[in-house]
């Protein structure tokens, strides 16, 4: 494994106990992170998605992490699978967010909220690798107002027929499933979460979003609802609830992402170690430089702040899952969870922009090892919830009820 993540991985185990089937995963995680280093930089310069990320996963039994031993997977609690997330985002964002859609939006939404015969039904085969799952939110004018949606459902037969758009979709293209939120047509009513197969006549992807700032190796799409047919059974959750099925998945996305930023800061700071003690200017080398250490000492310090921060989060998560029906523990791990997101992009953003520095004219080409986490850590700022919900989020868990910005 890499030095600075071995290091957490060895602290972890001491404080907290990491058992040999936990370990093997992280063994895994990392074997799957070193043979992916090809692919994705070679894409990455290419700007285009990486097909490979999942095909490594399910070589390695990581596609299905968290996901129940009873039903195919590794059955990782909530900090194994940040320390798994922390590994493969040393990869870069491209990996993690194709990870943490596919396994902390997906697999664990319908592992909390699906039926028995629903859990049997996808989460053997999205373990396996046989499928891909993605997360339908987000609208051309919907983002972090869900309650603005525009797509909706009405009856069809033994089922329902759902129509409308879906913007800025990871995994759209190529998911062979996806958790889609809609509003009823007619008579009002909340919002549903359905599961659709995107084999469905209706559903059309129409493009995949390459002009992104960063993020090449990720999918990215926009897609199309044209009386997309899901049965009765496809309900996640209950019909009307549909918020309570896309705040959770977003609480678990939002540790999943936190973790990829950490790895995305022990990357930059392994890569700018390497750097600045090699290269020359001024005749020493340029770590020597007091401001360059400056930029050094930032990196270092924002990563043993925010990896553990998404560790207590996860493991909050992990206290909530034992005791489900706990509001106060399940409010602390949401409060965590959007502390450790809102820190972890902020200073993985910052991190990745030092890091540039650090490199001078070179960092400025996606030929360099730390342009690319420039690029892709941006968006970790707007994903999963923007640094301004997070603010909000956070600022009212500690005014208390009433003081909420927005419902």
């Amino acid at each position: 494994m890499e030095v600075l993540f071995q290091a957490s991985v060895d602290e972890v185990t001491k404080l907290i106990g990491l058992e040999k089937r936990e370990l093997d995963i992280l063994e895994d995680a990392d074997a799957a992170a070193n043979e992916l280093l090809v692919s994705e930089f070679e894409k990455y310069v290419e700007r285009k998605y990486n097909p490979e990320i999942p095909e490594v996963l399910k070589r390695h039994n990581l596609m299905g992490v968290p996901i129940e031993e009873k039903y195919g997977g590794r059955g990782a609690r909530q900090l194994v699978q940040a320390l798994f997330l922390e590994r493969m985002g040393q990869s870069g964002m491209g990996v993690i967010t194709f990870a943490d859609v596919h396994q902390c939006l997906g697999s664990m939404s319908i592992q909390d909220w699906g039926t028995e015969e629903q859990k049997q039904r996808y989460l053997p085969r999205a373990a396996k690798g046989e499928a891909v799952l993605a997360y339908g939110l987000t609208e051309p004018e919907a983002g972090s107002d869900p309650a603005s949606l525009k797509t909706t459902y009405r009856r069809e037969g033994d089922g329902f027929s759902l129509s409308g758009s879906k913007y800025l979709i990871s995994n759209g293209s190529v998911a062979s499933n996806m958790i889609v939120f809609a509003y009823p047509e007619v008579g009002g009513g909340g919002l549903t979460a359905f599961l659709l197969d995107t084999k469905q006549k209706g559903f059309k992807v129409d493009m995949r979003l390459e002009e992104k700032i960063g993020l090449f190796t990720s999918d990215t799409s926009m897609l199309t609802l044209e009386g997309a047919f899901v049965s009765k059974e496809d309900i996640l959750g209950q019909e009307g609830k549909g918020f309570s099925v896309a705040y959770s998945a977003l609480l678990n996305g939002r540790i999943g992402i936190g973790s990829g930023c950490v790895g995305v800061m022990e990357d930059c700071l392994n890569q700018v170690k390497e750097r600045v003690t090699s290269r020359v200017q001024h005749g020493k080398e340029i770590g020597k430089h007091q401001l360059i250490q400056k930029h050094v000492a930032f990196i270092e310090s924002s990563l043993e702040a925010c990896r553990w921060l998404v560790y207590r989060a996860a493991i909050k998560k992990d206290d909530s899952e034992k005791d489900p029906k706990s509001l106060p523990l399940r409010a602390e791990a949401d409060r965590l969870s959007a502390v450790a997101k809102y820190m972890a992009s902020r200073c993985a953003f910052e991190s990745a922009d030092r890091a540039v520095q650090c490199f001078g004219g070179f960092g400025y080409s996606i030929m360099s090892p730390v342009a690319k986490h420039f690029l892709d850590t941006r968006v970790a700022r707007i994903y999963e919830g923007t640094d301004e919900i997070m603010e909000l989020k956070i600022a009212s868990s500690v005014l208390g009820k009433g003081y909420e910005a927005y419902k």
